[in-house]
């Protein structure tokens, strides 16, 4: 059976599911198509031709070489196709985005025929996914004196690509549909464990919401042609929790407009709000697409006659409606203006929307686009011994005189790009960054390729130093769906010049390690700036920022982002842990005590968390930086003492080289060089030459939180509040409540310690803790399951070296095994401990998940609906995070422990301690 035949059988296949044919990929099949266009008596000719014009992906892929190639043909006379004449070829072209398509324009654009070289050149015009090889093409024919040439860096120069497209409307009509009551996460939007799917956007756009939500929507479109369905999180914050690039896929699949009419199931241009605006890592994937996000504020304080916030019985306060976003409201967006109204009536200002930055997103179909665009004016300006004329919104430039700069505003300056030379950029100011480190992770990496291919990109920035590509979040189950896209993916990835966790060769371990473990070790500069393809990208060395699978592909190919300087919120910490206090604890209590210090009000939100940790090393210190994502916070930063930067380093460096010694280096020796790196710096660091990085003391924050340890005294848990009345305060991180909350009754149906918040110290804890058990009891029995997964394969290495592995092994009744790794996801559980393979496990949610219903008491991060644990008939599931400790002994007695069996069965445990910096950690301003 020929390929096309098995195109049609996967069609008819698809019909069932009620979908499309699935987009063209594969130059096989596709030249296998252009063989039926050419035979005129074809009986597959009409749909080989479909396939053809409106079903083959452009960019990169080896399909889109094929089709190029065919439409120069047909350009050149070499082949007539009576449906596709030259004119039609060139738009085809146009519409391909870059790679093949380009080089085939250039060849006309430079060749000799004048007529279609002017044509070429026409189309040429518009493009902007030139790299390298095609500019340098340009370069070449305009020193030889070629007038075309001259002609098409000319319009570069101008940006025409940008200034001749059409201008934003100056009315947008949307009408709304609330999505959900309270904060609504990606998982909503595209769910975990549909990560499979997501390469295939129209399969994966089925799972957004509900089907009754997607039927509502078809029908609010039928209802308003005219208008934008505008999604929205009432009462709370839209896209929380991950950054998927999937999720802003969705909704502009379902609310969008599509990209190109001949490339299918791509849409741009989605509208989506909420009561507390939208998450800074979700408004950055809103802005690749072009799309628009709206701060609604239509939830206010209610405030009494003295101005002062009223409170319920709870304590919480009171808000009430400044006006509705009721579903099927009609609502006006004037771009001009920058302003909502209903009807007449103007309702609340967007300038925020609409900054001149987010216009040229707007403008140009999505933020690529500018990002290119840009490097192409100043590419032929240059070339042309011209100024670039100021076609672009300028970057916005803060700098306050005499004020000096917080440790983020020190990275930006220092990794900034194209700023006025010179010039101290504060807090506010837009900024080109070179970044330095860059994480692909694999539910999100195929889309990741797919945007690379897009973009036309074929290989690794240079200026990037190390960038990685994860198997953790597929790591729990080798299953069908894992052995169709994972090794396809390592593959692509590792020729474009990652280093990769499983080898497409197969000569090296398949390594399974959590990715932010990984980037964080493979981060040897507290300087850095870190890209990764998840919300949890938050290094404790660097700064590092959870992005969307768009980002992380621009930032692979370009080694550069851009974003706004954001503000800090700086942390400090003051008296002393207790002995039976784990620093989970002091993570939690972090949370709880800023939103009291702050009546509410959540300061971390959109915002770098500026941690003075000082003597915690970076493996411990992550599980503080790791939250930070629950925290809302846009990133953070690690403030420490020289001694304790050089102790990461070094552990650092013996993780790479582990790397190295498994085979995982690659040609261009990014491992080493790393090393090296590191090398470099504990040097300038020990020699006094660049300490470490520290803020300086006239920095100014939007808010300063100090953490009292003195009244952290009792275990604190995030509950995820499931039967509150007020649908809007569940399933969010901020409900931390102390051990006593519960008095010792709460059933625990499954207890977790894994995912990327624990470390080596919380294995041993686990170990020391079920000595101390049977010690007291002659034996250990769980009450409830038990499931253990260390978040890295060195992390066993140095376990079983120290003892604390064969403790395990002896008490578990399940341990992983790499030679015959799980088939399927495991959905029933004993009363006994599991010791998984290294990776996300639980805490993914797309393959290991409790039963349904359960009570989950887990050391993970996510406790949101249906993420861990499933509703049932009966009950809700629920996902309460709890320190390493709580967790075990919880199992083991089938309940949330009192405060006094939880000290019994502490003592004599090295928990995670944290004793704070008796020193200052900043220093003078230099300018």
């Amino acid at each position: 059976m020929n390929i096309y035949k098995d195109y049609i059988k996967e069609i008819e296949e698809r019909k069932t599911q009620g979908l499309h044919p699935k987009p063209i990929d594969g130059a096989e099949l596709l030249s296998e198509i252009i063989t039926q266009i050419k035979d005129s008596g074809n009986a597959d000719r009409s749909d080989s031709l479909k396939f053809f014009i409106y079903n083959t992906l452009p960019g990169t892929t080896s399909a889109a070489g094929v089709k190029a190639k065919f439409l120069k043909e047909i350009i050149l006379g070499e082949s007539i196709v009576e449906e596709i004449s030259p004119a039609f070829a060139f738009e085809l072209l146009s519409h391909m985005k870059g790679g093949p398509s380009i080089e085939v324009l250039l060849d006309l654009a430079l060749g000799n025929d004048p007529a279609i070289a002017k044509e070429a050149a026409a189309v040429l015009k518009t493009q902007v996914f030139l790299y390298e090889a095609d500019t340098n093409r340009l370069k070449e024919a305009f020193n030889s004196g070629n007038e075309i040439a001259k002609e098409i860096l000319e319009s570069y120069a101008k940006a025409e690509f940008f200034t001749k497209l059409p201008e934003v409307a100056e009315e947008i009509k949307v009408v709304t549909y609330i999505a959900g009551e309270g904060d609504i996460s990606t998982d909503l939007l595209s769910p975990g464990n549909q990560a499979h799917s997501r390469s295939d956007r129209e399969l994966h756009g089925k799972c957004m919401i509900t089907p009754e939500a997607q039927e509502e929507i078809k029908a609010l479109q039928a209802q308003h042609p005219d208008a934008s369905v505008m999604l929205i999180a009432e009462k709370g914050t839209m896209g929380v929790g991950s950054s998927r690039m999937s999720g802003v896929n969705n909704v502009a699949l379902w609310t969008g407009k599509q990209a190109s009419p001949y490339v299918p199931f791509v849409n741009i241009a989605p509208i989506v709000g909420g009561t507390n605006g939208i998450s800074p890592i979700f408004l950055t994937t809103v802005d690749v697409t072009g799309g628009i996000g709206v701060d609604l504020k239509n939830w206010v304080k209610k405030v009494d006659e003295n101005g002062n916030p009223i409170r319920n019985e709870n304590g919480d306060i009171v808000l009430e409606e400044a006006y509705s976003v009721a579903t099927g409201t009609v609502l006006t967006i004037n771009t001009k203006e920058k302003k909502l109204y209903n009807g007449d009536k103007e309702l609340i200002d967007l300038t925020k929307s609409f900054t001149p930055q987010k216009m040229e997103f707007i403008k140009a179909g999505g933020s690529y686009a500018i990002v290119f665009g840009k490097k192409l004016q100043t590419f032929a300006a240059q070339l042309l011994g011209i100024e670039a004329p100021a076609v672009f919104a300028p970057s916005k430039e803060i700098s306050h005189e005499g004020q000096g700069l917080t440790a983020v505003e020190k990275i930006f300056n220092r990794n900034a790009v194209g700023t006025t030379p010179g010039k101290v950029l504060h807090a506010g100011s837009d900024v080109r960054v070179q970044v330095n480190i860059v994480g692909s992770q694999d539910t999100t990496g195929l889309m990741t390729s797919q945007e690379l291919e897009s973009m036309a990109a074929t290989v690794i920035s240079p200026i990037v130093d190390g960038a990685y590509q994860s198997g953790c979040h597929t790591a729990s189950v080798w299953d069908k769906k894992a052995q169709a896209n994972i090794p396809k993916l390592m593959k692509f990835m590792n020729e474009f010049g990652l280093i990769t966790a499983r080898d497409p060769k197969g000569e090296y371990h398949a390594m399974t390690d959590v990715i932010h473990k990984v980037l964080n070790d493979i981060t040897v500069d507290e300087w850095a700036i870190i890209i990764g393809g998840d919300s949890h990208t938050r290094m404790s060395k660097g700064v590092a920022f959870g992005a969307d699978s768009g980002t992380v592909a621009l930032a692979l190919a370009t080694g550069e982002a851009s974003m706004p300087i954001p503000e800090s919120v700086k942390v400090t910490f003051k008296g002393n842990m207790k002995e039976h206090m784990d620093f989970r604890d002091v993570v939690h209590a972090t949370q709880a005590q800023m939103l009291k210090q702050f009546g509410g009000e959540n300061v971390f939100q959109g915002r770098i968390i500026e941690v003075h940790i000082g003597t915690l090393p970076a493996d411990q210190a992550f599980t503080f930086t790791d939250w930070t994502a629950e925290m809302k916070a846009k990133a953070s930063i690690n403030i420490s003492e020289d001694n304790t930067l050089i102790e990461s380093l070094e552990i650092a460096k013996g993780r790479i080289q582990i790397m190295i010694d498994k085979g995982m280096d690659n040609h261009n020796k990014v491992l080493q060089g790393l090393i090296d790196k590191a090398d470099k710096r504990i040097a300038e660091i020990r020699s006094g030459e660049k300490p470490a990085l520290t803020p300086d003391a006239n920095a100014k924050y939007y808010a300063e939180v100090v953490v009292d340890l003195d009244v952290i005294v009792e275990p604190m848990i995030a509950d995820p509040d499931v039967n509150n009345d007020d649908v809007s305060k569940r399933y969010t991180h901020d409900t931390i409540r102390d051990l006593s909350y519960y008095g010792g009754e709460k059933k625990v149906d499954l207890g977790f310690v894994g995912s990327c918040m624990v470390h080596k110290g919380d294995l041993k804890i686990v170990s020391q803790m079920l000595r101390n058990i049977e010690k007291q009891q002659g034996k250990v029995e769980f009450s409830a399951p038990l499931v253990v997964a260390a978040p890295t394969y060195n992390i066993i290495d140095e376990l079983k070296a120290e003892g604390d592995w064969e403790l395990l092994e002896k008490y578990s009744a399940f341990e992983f095994d790499d030679n015959a790794p799980k088939g399927e996801a495991r959905v029933e559980y004993k009363n006994v401990m599991y010791l998984e393979r290294p990776g996300c496990n639980l805490c993914m949610g797309n393959q290991e998940k409790a039963a349904k219903g359960d009570t989950v008491l887990a050391t993970s991060t996510r406790l949101f609906q249906g993420r861990v644990v499933e509703d049932s008939e009966r009950k809700k599931g629920e996902s309460l995070l709890a320190s390493t400790p709580v967790v075990v002994l919880s199992a083991i007695i089938g309940r949330i422990p009192n405060i006094d069996e939880y000290k019994a069965a502490v003592e004599g445990i090295d928990l995670t301690t944290f004793v704070p910096s008796i020193k200052e950690l900043t220093s003078t301003s230099a300018h």
